[in-house]
């Protein structure tokens, strides 16, 4: 039996607005198979919603981490919840 779906909420600071980083973020989920968003938020940081299988969702939050992002991440701020309502595709906002 398939582990149920899983939520990933990661809030990403540095300088990762303007410099093509929700671009980015949508292609590697994308690739992953995830759904949901990535969106610039008030504050300079950008909120990153993504949705599908956990191992797919740890590795998309590794990506954040991993240095070869546009731009530079300082910190990422990770929250895991149970998948919530189904998200069409994965869109920058």
């Amino acid at each position: 039996m398939a582990d149920p779906d899983v939520r990933l909420t990661a809030w990403v600071r540095g300088r990762v607005q303007g410099v093509g980083f929700r671009w980015w973020t949508r292609s590697r989920a994308l690739e992953l198979g995830l759904t949901g968003y990535a969106a610039n938020r008030p504050d300079g940081r950008v909120q990153v919603v993504a949705q599908g299988s956990r191992e797919h969702c740890q590795r998309l939050l590794d990506l954040l981490q991993g240095g070869s992002t546009p731009g530079r991440v300082d910190t990422v701020i990770a929250d895991w919840a149970d998948a919530g309502e189904p998200i069409d595709g994965f869109s920058e906002r």
